[in-house]
């Protein structure tokens, strides 16, 4: 499913027009972003928790030359299903 597809599943299921539809996911799209970026944990009951977690510097090897180099520590956006969506999912 891309973003269209879920703005017209959106806008069916919650009785709304494709135009709110669209402004609700993109808001709450922007929400969750916002709030990783200030490095929060989103949690939706029964969908799962969004949380950011820090990678540390490893070494890695490069598949062309076979060369070993430094793979740079960074900030990646781990989820975590729900039991809900989990059971759903089965």
């Amino acid at each position: 499913m891309n973003k269209t597809e879920l703005i017209n599943a959106v806008a069916e299921k919650a009785g709304l027009s494709k135009v709110d539809a669209k402004k609700a996911v993109e808001a709450a799209v922007a929400a969750v972003t916002e709030a990783l970026a200030k490095g929060d944990k989103v949690s939706v009951i029964g969908f799962g928790t969004f949380a950011v977690v820090e990678k540390g510097e490893r070494q890695g090897i490069n598949p062309r030359t076979k060369e070993t180099i430094t793979i740079a520590a960074r900030k990646s956006v781990k989820f975590k299903q729900g039991a809900e969506l989990a059971d759903a999912v089965k």
